[in-house]
């Protein structure tokens, strides 16, 4: 496991340093037709963070980057969103560059995912709510109507599903 934790954190630290601009899927012209692949797409996303049960999270601190273990992604209202307080350096730092990198790596399957997304906070209560009602071990720590949970959609995000035995598939949401 120390040997797969290694190449992640190796592989999220050259995504942070390195930008690489992955192929785009074609939006089709039924505007309807792209909301659903668009949901398909994040519920892929989503699924990927949910098996692998925790990804890591970059920002920027300056001009380091600084790479943290996060827990929580859950689609609401149609949006990926992720979670942390305000208290949190991780939190000071998306407010001051909100363009993150999130990379998962799934041991069973030998594959690892890789997101650039902007962060976008929503700070409605019923947003919260929503995702400590779907995350229930943080409300020991967070609570909707407090000053420190932090609720995040991501935004513009482009992942990458690769793997050594497969091309790799690139979702856009």
């Amino acid at each position: 496991m120390k040997k797969h934790l290694s190449i992640v954190l190796s592989a999220l630290a050259a995504l942070t340093l390195v930008s690489c601009a992955p192929k785009s899927q074609s939006a089709p012209a039924n505007p309807a037709e792209y909301q659903s692949i668009n949901q398909e797409n994040m519920q892929q996303v989503r699924d990927f963070l949910h098996k692998t049960g925790f990804y890591f999270l970059a920002t920027a601190d300056g001009d380091q980057p600084e790479v943290r273990p996060f827990g929580t992604a859950e689609i609401i209202e149609g949006k990926l969103y992720i979670q942390t307080g305000h208290v949190k350096n991780v939190a000071k730092q998306i407010a001051a560059n909100p363009k993150v990198a999130i990379c998962a790596y799934d041991v069973a399957n030998g594959e690892w995912l890789r997101i650039k997304a902007t962060l976008v906070e929503d700070p409605r209560v019923e947003i919260k709510k929503a995702m400590l009602d779907a995350n229930p071990g943080l409300r020991s720590m967070y609570n909707e109507n407090d000053d420190n949970t932090a609720v995040y959609f991501l935004k513009d995000a482009k992942a990458t599903i690769s793997a050594f035995t497969h091309e790799s598939i690139e979702i856009d949401f």
